[in-house]
């Protein structure tokens, strides 16, 4: 197999799906391996017990939030379980005292999910305010690619009541400068939240050295897991203004106490939980963190960027318009411009392709297990839509 390392090869090996279809999707949905299929067969398996299966699902729980902790250099009781990044952040946006301080700054290139939550406290008078996403112009036509941290620090002041930073943007993969953006955010008296989605189980992340105050994550995307659990980091979940309003017996000090009239909260991160966690998701994150956790996740960030240098160099000399951020600052996806993305991914994916369409790009993906002879799969799957429907029109794109 050529474009792999021996460690990638083995990697790959674990999905054999990647024998009969070209995966470069992983910033939408994880490639389905033997391991998380073997986890859901544990989880039938665990069910046979009755009511003793609770304990295992537990169990399955809780080992994944450890493990998500150590993923990011956090001890456990620093992570909640929550369903997904949008209940992660409500129970941030829900719990941060006013403190007199009523602007979030956030940043056109937020995924919607979550700056739709920030949106939503305007009810209570909260302003929301966007950096420009990078690489589209700002009011005075100034090009704002190579200051994400300048334009966010023009919006941070004394009104600040939160920051949220993308580590790695879902549109153009851009990788964000959160550390230089949370220094801002700290010297104004402001917290930082970070929406790592795109960024955990395909490079390092450390939340020490994002020095950020809270971080949530997904399991179904490059940690290889199913949709339905998601992570919430908090740094220092007992210390907030607020207690949670959204809360469940999962919430409690102790969720077996069963009473009915006590609504205490844990100082631990498992304060911002509710109800019972996607059980079936519990099992197939621990396949995934059975493959993410032996990995040098250093050594998967530089095989992704190989990758996609090899996709955005094949491509051009195709005479196709691709975004791609500058290595420094590039998260594991290639933006791949037309005019009809949705079109585009059908014709792929008829001919055992998987990308994922967003806006105006085809978004193509790379993990550890995608090699050189997916990315010329790819690039010959191109060239026949162009050829059955013509160029994409010359039309040139930032990058």
């Amino acid at each position: 197999m050529s474009g792999t390392n021996s460690a990638a090869a083995a990697f790959r090996r674990r999905f054999p799906m990647l024998e009969r279809t070209v995966h470069l999707s992983s910033c939408s949905l994880g490639a389905r391996s033997i391991d998380l299929d073997q986890s859901l067969g544990r989880m039938a398996a665990d069910m046979t017990l009755g009511a003793g299966a609770w304990e295992r699902f537990s169990r399955q729980v809780d080992r994944a939030r450890a493990r998500f902790a150590g993923l990011i250099g956090a001890d456990a009781e620093r992570v909640a379980v929550v369903p997904n990044a949008s209940v992660g952040a409500y129970q941030v946006a829900s719990t941060l005292g006013r403190r007199g301080r009523h602007r979030i700054v956030s940043s056109a290139a937020e995924f919607p999910s979550i700056s739709h939550v920030w949106l939503a406290q305007g009810r209570d008078g909260t302003e929301v305010v966007h950096a420009p996403r990078p690489g589209e112009p700002v009011d005075d036509g100034a090009d704002s690619a190579d200051d994400p941290a300048g334009d966010y620090a023009a919006l941070i002041d004394e009104r600040t009541r939160l920051v949220s930073v993308p580590l790695v943007t879902y549109a153009e993969g851009r990788v964000m400068p959160v550390a230089e953006i949370a220094a801002v955010a700290h010297a104004a008296g402001a917290p930082v939240f970070v929406d790592a989605y795109q960024a955990v189980g395909v490079r390092p992340v450390r939340v020490d050295e994002l020095g950020c105050d809270f971080l949530v994550a997904g399991t179904m995307k490059y940690l290889l897991g199913l949709p339905g659990l998601a992570f919430l980091y908090v740094r220092a979940p007992g210390s907030l203004g607020l207690d949670p309003v959204l809360t469940g017996w999962f919430g409690r000090v102790d969720p077996f106490a069963f009473d009915v009239r006590l609504l205490d909260f844990p100082a631990a991160a498992t304060r911002f939980e509710t109800g019972t966690p996607s059980v079936p998701a519990a099992y197939a994150a621990n396949a995934g963190f059975d493959l993410v956790e032996p990995l040098d996740l250093a050594e998967v960030r530089d095989h992704v960027l190989a990758l996609t240098d090899l996709a955005a160099g094949s491509l051009r000399e195709r005479g196709e318009h691709v975004v791609l951020p500058p290595r420094r600052a590039r998260g594991a996806h290639v933006c791949l411009f037309d005019p009809e993305p949705e079109s585009l991914a059908r014709f792929l994916a008829e001919h055992g392709v998987s990308v994922s369409p967003r806006g105006r790009y085809v978004r193509i993906s790379c993990h550890f297990y995608n090699d050189a002879d997916d990315v010329a799969a790819l690039c010959a799957a191109v060239s026949a839509y162009r050829s059955k429907h013509g160029s994409c029109g010359g039309v040139r794109v930032h990058s």
